[in-house]
């Protein structure tokens, strides 16, 4: 009987093992590969939340929110200046020259044969009436987040207009009744110091200009297979590296003005293009306001400094603290945070070995299609936590970008990705060790200068405007 039964068990082992490969097939047919464009596209995505890592955005157990600071960049607009005059532009100049190109017989290029360009130079840096809508919806979404938390009195924006409807437009999805809350708009200025919602500004030694180098570099190499083939089915076009990279930004600016771009079609551009196409996006921003720039922390502190004595105090004249930017504050605020490093675990070593130009570096942490789409932010919330298991009743702190909680360096002594009121403090003791001294790192030399961020407690700041009166015509 023992030798019955040992046999079978031999037997249904052996069953099994037999089978799984067949399951694996099953499991594979069942769940195909599948491919969004408009979720790679670096500073041009539209809003998405791409949740990564996957942790739950709902507060830990036991624990509720009681203060929150949110950054966040502008919403959707038509174009950005510089990609437009430097890419889109001459595509469409080009494609608009060559006339007697038949482009209803070039396959995956013959909707060009009827297309319209959708944005002009006159639309340049506008919000979009996506933009408006998703920018209220934020403003929906985070009252029902917040729902046991005062309204916000006042909300901070740079002065361009984008930023500035931007706010606006989150306003109306918050105000419960006409008029309650008000937009303070903080001057763009180059001798600010730290105390504005752009900073990078007020920073001698920064250039908006690195980056491109070594971008160009990774353009160069993931186009050239690209230029070949549509130079191939479109002989006499003479495509570009520059024309390729255009036409793949208008598939996200094209869809945030009409809903849908062709430019976006799998058909015409692969996965691999496009992944192409993020990295030099990603290598970019890494010189340029991320990790490979040796200014950026120190233009990301001011915010995070000012926002953590905010969440720290006794008591504060607002709940939530809601200030919108550029795409350029956001990134370096990351930095000053430690998140989103390539390097995070590993011993010494060089962060720009981790960005290689002639090739990409699929394991990266630094994503700007995660980290920097239209309306993308970053929030510090600071917790109450009252009978959650295994900790001490307290206040806790966590961060979340784009409603995805993130670990903080050094700091996760706390239920889920939070940290405590003791480790919250070392933690910004220690990035302002890291990255503190504004002035000095940033090379000032105009006066009055100033290091800290007080924007949001200064009464000389005024309280704003208020935003006015829903209507139709304000999208």
């Amino acid at each position: 009987m023992v030798l019955l039964l040992c046999t079978a068990s031999l037997v249904s082992a052996a069953l099994l093992a037999a089978l799984a490969p067949a399951a694996a097939v099953a499991t594979a047919l069942n769940s195909p590969y599948h491919f969004d464009p408009l979720e790679h596209l670096g500073g041009v995505t539209p809003y998405f939340e791409p949740q990564d890592p996957p942790n739950s955005p709902a507060p830990p157990e036991g624990c509720t929110a009681e203060r929150a600071a949110y950054l966040v960049r502008h919403a959707a607009i038509y174009v950005n200046d510089f990609d437009f005059e430097e890419y889109i532009d001459p595509f469409i100049s080009k494609w608009e020259n060559k006339t007697g190109i038949d482009w209803a017989k070039i396959p995956d290029l013959d909707f060009l044969a009827k297309w319209t360009p959708p944005v002009s130079e006159a639309e340049e840096e506008l919000l979009t009436r996506l933009g408006k809508l998703e920018a209220t919806q934020l403003g929906i979404s985070l009252s029902f987040r917040y729902p046991r938390l005062r309204l916000p009195q006042r909300v901070w924006t740079s002065a361009a207009e984008r930023t500035v409807k931007s706010a606006q437009a989150l306003v109306r999805g918050f105000e419960l009744r006409e008029n309650t809350i008000n937009v303070v708009e903080i001057y763009e200025g180059e001798e600010s110091g730290a105390d504005s919602l752009t900073p990078y500004k007020a920073c001698p030694g920064y250039s908006s200009k690195a980056g491109s180098d070594e971008s160009s570099a990774h353009l160069k190499k993931f186009t050239k297979p690209i230029v070949a083939r549509l130079n191939s089915i479109a002989p006499g076009f003479n495509f570009t590296a520059k024309d390729v990279y255009g036409m793949m930004q208008t598939c996200g600016y094209e869809t945030v003005v009409r809903g849908s771009s062709p430019f976006c079609s799998l058909e015409l551009f692969t996965p691999d293009d496009w992944l192409g196409w993020e990295y030099t996006e990603d290598i970019r921003y890494h010189y340029n306001v991320g990790y490979g720039n040796i200014y950026a922390g120190a233009f990301g502190l001011p915010w995070l400094s000012a926002v953590g004595d905010l969440l720290k105090a006794d008591t504060t004249e607002q709940d939530l603290y809601i200030s919108f930017t550029h795409r350029e504050l956001p990134p370096a605020v990351l930095v000053a945070m430690g998140l989103f490093n390539n390097s995070e675990f590993s011993e010494g070593g060089n962060v720009n070995d981790t960005m290689p130009l002639d090739r990409i570096n699929g394991r990266r942490a630094w994503k700007s299609s995660h980290i920097l789409p239209f309306l993308g932010n970053i929030a510090i919330e600071r917790l109450n936590c009252t009978g959650a298991y295994g900790y001490a009743d307290g206040a806790y702190y966590r961060a979340l970008v784009n409603n995805a909680p993130q670990p903080l360096p050094e700091c996760g002594d706390g239920p889920g990705t939070s940290c405590s009121q003791a480790g919250f403090e070392t933690y910004l003791q220690d990035r302002a060790a890291l990255f503190g001294g504004f002035s000095e790192k940033c090379g000032v030399e105009y006066k009055n200068s100033t290091d800290v961020l007080d924007i949001y407690t200064d009464p000389t700041v005024g309280n704003g405007t208020m935003v006015g009166k829903r209507s139709i015509s304000s999208f």
